[in-house]
């Protein structure tokens, strides 16, 4: 499937609550190795959820399964993405048609310029939407402006990307990635990972102002720190490959004081689902 074929849905305007992304009963496998065991979420513009859950339990998986990594095997069940076959598009028609992964670890990519890397990625995206490429000239002056979000240098565009950056530099360039490419559906996995204390305040106020109501943010966190700085809508406990309890920040505060064992004894069928 061409991106051409993705631009109508992604030129149809967004309404606050409207369904973003959909995942239904959800299996995936890295060779014989099953990881996802029935995953099911729902996520609406203008929420913001968090994913935690113990090391090893799915929920990186689950956001390379979205993005379309390719050492993953869906077996049984669904992602639809404003209502058309996510699993059906190649992952850079994924990225085009607006959904974004920050990663864990953000690669370094020697040789090629951080400036010249956000343009052209800018520039699908933009292309993707029906509008009009950016220059060079005009997209450093764009750029240079949203790199006010994440308190960067202007200085990393002139770098390759990520290569000597620190942690908290390499998430900052995520961010500004994000800031740039106006993603309607964000997945960033363990962002606030690595981070000290003012680059995770810069790295979340990045974040909140990113976050609209015609956007969904999904946090993949192990730490109540992250969730302190941006608060979620609902709050998703991972175990085995499949989502147990689904609640508000109290969970995530609850989990910080209890740890997950006490989340292993019971089967979450109280907890309301969004």
């Amino acid at each position: 499937m061409t991106s051409t074929e993705i631009t109508p849905f992604c030129e149809t305007p967004i309404q606050p609550g409207d369904v973003l992304l959909a995942v239904e009963n959800l299996h995936a496998c890295v060779e014989e190795n099953e990881i996802l065991q029935g995953v099911s979420l729902q996520i609406r513009a203008g929420e913001i959820h968090a994913l935690m859950g113990r090391n090893g339990s799915g929920k990186s998986t689950l956001s390379k399964v979205i993005a379309g990594h390719p050492a993953y095997t869906v077996t049984a069940g669904s992602i639809h993405y404003r209502g058309q076959d996510l699993l059906a598009l190649s992952p850079e028609d994924r990225a085009r048609s607006g959904v974004f992964l920050g990663f864990q670890y953000p690669v370094e990519i020697p040789g090629v310029s951080n400036l010249e890397f956000l343009r052209v990625s800018c520039n699908a995206r933009r292309q993707n939407r029906g509008q009009e490429e950016l220059d060079t000239f005009t997209f450093e002056d764009h750029v240079r402006e949203t790199m006010a979000i994440v308190q960067m240098d202007p200085a990393f565009l002139e770098r390759s990307v990520n290569e000597g950056f620190s942690g908290g530099e390499k998430k900052r360039n995520e961010i500004l990635q994000m800031a740039l490419l106006e993603p309607l559906v964000a997945i960033l996995d363990e962002t606030d990972s690595g981070l000290d204390i003012d680059a995770l305040r810069i790295v979340a106020n990045g974040v909140k102002k990113l976050a609209l109501p015609t956007t969904a943010t999904l946090l993949i966190t192990h730490y109540q720190r992250l969730l302190d700085a941006i608060i979620p809508d609902f709050v998703h406990v991972m175990a085995e490959g499949r989502i147990l309890r689904t609640g508000g920040k109290d969970l995530a505060m609850a989990l910080e004081q209890r740890g997950y064992d006490w989340i292993d004894e019971t089967d979450g069928s109280d907890t309301p689902q969004p």
